[in-house]
């Protein structure tokens, strides 16, 4: 698939087997993860329950201050069923991912992030960047701080929804922001605030 060309996701499923109780008491920080290739459908949760549209409102999955939205959600895959691997970007509004780059670049990601090998070994780590105009231009200098407790809640969303789908994640805030930038080429007002490594759990 070529670049910037589009990937619809299966729609995400809004009922589970597991109570938000029993998420909340079994998760935890994973950094080993299987081998075994994360599906489709297990991509579309995760990225649904990060950024996902969840009514005609627009409203999504995680509060925003005024809604102005300044996440925005990567995918780089590494190992996810017929999916190629590479840097895709997450479209909230038409669930589907747009392919930014070709190739596998958990390796480069790792080394960005102080060559933590359980990121190059992740069939997925997905990055949330943050375009901090958006909310600053409405609330001055306290949207940073709006923007960055946004990105908290669309992490434990995804930490939360990896328990739910029994795979296992850590959030990464050690990374140097120049180099994980260069990796997946973000756009100049784009900040990468997270990586989140998402996998199979070992035995």
């Amino acid at each position: 698939m070529a670049a910037g060309a589009d990937i619809a996701l299966p729609p995400p499923r809004h009922k589970s087997d597991i109570s938000l109780e029993e998420t909340l008491l079994r998760v935890k920080s994973v950094r080993r993860y299987s081998n075994q290739a994360l599906t489709l459908s297990q991509l579309s949760q995760l990225l649904w329950a990060a950024q996902g549209v969840k009514n005609a409102a627009g409203k999504r999955t995680a509060p925003s201050a005024g809604a102005t939205y300044p996440l925005e959600v990567y995918a780089v895959v590494g190992n996810v069923g017929g999916v190629a691997s590479g840097i895709y970007k997450y479209d909230p509004f038409s669930h589907k991912l747009r392919k930014i780059q070709d190739g596998d670049f958990s390796q480069d990601l790792s080394l960005a992030a102080s060559d933590q090998r359980f990121i190059a070994r992740a069939p997925l780590n997905m990055v949330i960047a943050a375009v901090y105009e958006r909310t600053t231009g409405r609330y001055g200098q306290r949207g940073i701080r709006y923007v960055d407790m946004e990105a908290g809640h669309a992490a434990q969303n995804v930490c939360l929804q990896a328990v739910a789908l029994g795979l296992g994640t850590v959030v990464v805030g050690a990374f140097e922001d120049s180099e994980v930038t260069a990796v997946l080429k973000l756009p100049d007002n784009e900040k990468p605030l997270y990586i989140i490594p998402v996998g199979g759990i070992t035995d």
